[in-house]
């Protein structure tokens, strides 16, 4: 405890060193370059522009993203507005004051980021130190979490998602919220928030706060395999989570013998009308009356599926399902796995 205690004064100290006397002579409006890829940073970007366009707060903008591949958001928006775009990897760059990064995806070094005098600043969609990582949105809805946030914060090199904190807004996550409406809510108060603390600049630089050591979670890119259902150890609500977190990213995955399903539309069911009580994880049947598929959890709670699709077949409905496989099928094979 007490090793801890002083190594927080000594990185305070060193923040003091670092920040008292070379940011306090910088003054607006900023010369900013502007880091992203995507269009969770594109809201951001669009803020930056109108801005830029009314000098103000802003006296330079200029662009860094990928050009490799297929032209992305920032890249469009960018050529659009005739913004200067440089092509990542970049060098060190010299005239502007700050660099901010917003879900840009590549470790900056710390070349780059000692080239801004007032350092870098980037947008986390989360409440750090939760979700640290690539897909904080996806991991907090597949969680179960009520409550998430942006992080404004300073970039460090190395590691991602370790930075000071500057801000933090909190957003409440609803029971019925899925991947797609979250990412525009975060996004949309990302950029309003960042906007706002280049008013404050250098002032919340000098004064942002380590993140606490307790509380770390990690929020990884998530692949197909984050979508196969495990019967036997999810509970209903876990797969509901999940179908929220996954919404028009992937389908819920399952195996029904050696075919793979797709499960689509998935609801929890507040109620069931088989006579079989017995908790049998992976069990379905389809019901005549709501014409969903219903799917017993390993709780022995249910959720209900309206679409189904199978390899090399259009999606079908959960009635063309059940008259075209499940109800062939004996009632002892009718399980999922």
């Amino acid at each position: 405890m007490f090793y801890v205690k002083i190594k927080t004064i000594l990185i305070h100290c060193q923040n003091i060193r670092q920040y008292s006397k070379p940011i306090n002579k910088f003054k607006p409006p900023w010369n900013i370059l502007f880091f992203g890829t995507d269009n969770f940073s594109l809201p951001t970007l669009q803020a930056l522009n109108y801005r830029y366009a009314q000098n103000d707060i802003i006296s330079k903008l200029e662009v860094v993203t990928t050009t490799k591949n297929k032209p992305n958001v920032i890249y469009q928006f960018a050529s659009k507005e005739k913004l200067k775009i440089h092509s990542w990897p970049i060098n060190a760059m010299n005239g502007f004051h700050i660099g901010l990064v917003v879900s840009f995806g590549y470790l900056i070094p710390q070349s780059i980021i000692n080239s801004f005098p007032l350092g870098m600043l980037n947008v986390h969609a989360s409440l750090l130190p939760r979700w640290r990582g690539a897909a904080p949105i996806i991991h907090a809805i597949a969680n179960g979490d009520g409550t998430t946030g942006i992080t404004i914060m300073t970039v460090k090199p190395k590691h991602f998602d370790v930075g000071n904190i500057v801000r933090q807004e909190s957003v409440a996550i609803t029971d019925d919220m899925v991947l797609p409406e979250l990412y525009k809510l975060l996004a949309d108060i990302g950029s309003s928030v960042l906007i706002d603390e280049l008013y404050k600049l250098p002032e919340n630089i000098y004064s942002a706060k380590s993140q606490p050591h307790i509380g770390i979670t990690l929020a990884p890119k998530v692949t197909i395999a984050f979508s196969h259902i495990n019967w036997n150890t999810m509970t209903a609500i876990q797969i509901y989570n999940l179908s929220r977190a996954l919404h028009d990213l992937f389908p819920l995955r399952t195996k029904w013998g050696d075919i793979v399903l797709k499960l689509y539309n998935i609801k929890l069911c507040t109620t069931e009308n088989t006579n079989n009580k017995s908790i049998q994880p992976g069990m379905m049947y389809y019901d005549k009356i709501t014409k969903f598929l219903k799917i017993q959890c390993c709780d022995g709670n249910w959720i209900s599926v309206a679409t189904v699709g199978i390899p090399n077949k259009r999606m079908m409905s959960a009635s063309d399902f059940n008259n075209g496989f499940l109800k062939k099928a004996e009632q002892e094979k009718r399980i999922l796995t």
